[in-house]
């Protein structure tokens, strides 16, 4: 079976598993209607930390050690971390698990990041450079307001469009046996940009990158949507969702009896009031930890397309006028 597939996906020859999985969420997360699903429940937002930023760090921290907990004596040590996160250089990867002193790589796709990390963490273990790798990611509600939007304290009003950023973290153990999921194939994401200026309607910025990818995807291993039990994006939320399923149908492809979205899972929209849904690294994380990888490691479900999204953008190129570009990265999740 070839590796490289179509223009620019991959198939893994030796499918690596997901030996284990950790999911660590905040307090509104715990509400919502996965909230029994994840590891922990941290009750304090804070974390027993000084700053959204540590608080974060905490997370990651957390979430490593649990999966590595999780994985148990008879997996290989980790020998590689993929991971990142939405702050300014990666601050709350590199202090977060600075003590675990494991060779870092660190990644910046923003939402789509644990796409990323899982993508390049198979990757390197198909390639025989590790027997064990781990790929995590985080996002904090506070510490995302602060950076990209208005300290918490202004109160600031939020639009219908706008999404709750998750306060999670989630990290995932990867090896070439002992799971009961695998990663089989991938379609890395090119940056699609639809001239979105509208920070605070992360699914419209992402709904293009989203239908690339996935249409790139299925085109590549010439599937169709109903040869998933799943199709489930990162957090386009329903407006994006809404722009997606329409996009993917311009392009013959219909989504609307598979498609799902971590964002729309992760919290009760109305009862929450989290608006369009969940958003930010964490989302699509500690969803596929806690919700998806259940039902493929149970055999509910026997493929699934996992596509986490992210917008590009920083506080510099939003004040400086840019629009916000979007990326998607595509992984298909097994049975086994």
């Amino acid at each position: 079976m070839e590796t490289i597939v179509g223009k620019q996906s991959i198939q893994f020859q030796k499918a690596p598993h997901i030996v284990s999985a950790a999911s660590i969420v905040g307090k509104k997360e715990g509400e919502g209607p996965l909230g029994k699903l994840f590891d922990r429940v941290e009750e304090d937002p804070m974390l027993g930390q000084d700053t959204w930023e540590e608080a974060e760090s905490a997370l990651q921290k957390q979430a490593a050690m649990l999966a590595v907990e999780k994985a148990g004596p008879g997996c290989s040590p980790v020998r590689y971390l993929f991971a990142g996160d939405l702050l300014g250089q990666l601050i709350a990867t590199s202090f977060g698990l600075m003590d675990l002193q494991i060779p870092l790589f660190g990644l910046y796709g923003a939402c789509s990041t644990i796409g990323e990390a899982l993508m390049l963490a198979a990757m390197t273990v198909q390639g025989g450079y590790s027997e064990s790798v781990m790929a995590l990611t985080s996002s904090h509600f506070g510490s995302a307001e602060k950076q990209f939007r208005f300290p918490l304290e202004y109160g600031g009003q939020r639009p219908l469009a706008a999404t709750w950023t998750v306060t999670g973290s989630g990290a995932f153990v990867l090896a070439p046996t002992g799971g009961k999921a695998r990663i089989s194939g991938a379609t890395p994401g090119k940056v699609v940009d639809y001239g979105v200026k509208d920070s605070l309607n992360m699914g419209a910025c992402m709904a293009p990158a989203a239908c690339d990818t996935i249409c790139s995807h299925l085109e590549d291993f010439g599937r169709k949507p109903s040869d998933y039990d799943a199709v489930i994006t990162g957090d386009l939320g329903s407006v994006g969702q809404a722009i997606l399923i329409d996009l993917a149908r311009e392009r013959g492809y219909d989504l609307s009896g598979r498609h799902l979205d971590c964002g729309m899972l992760i919290y009760d929209a109305q009862a929450q009031d989290t608006h369009a849904g969940g958003s930010g690294c964490g989302c699509s994380a500690v969803t596929l930890a806690a919700h998806i990888l259940p039902k493929i490691e149970a055999g509910q479900w026997k493929r699934v397309l996992f596509v986490p999204t992210g917008a590009l953008l920083s506080t510099v190129s939003f004040n400086e006028g840019q629009s916000v570009p979007g990326i998607a990265h595509a992984l298909v999740i097994e049975h086994c």
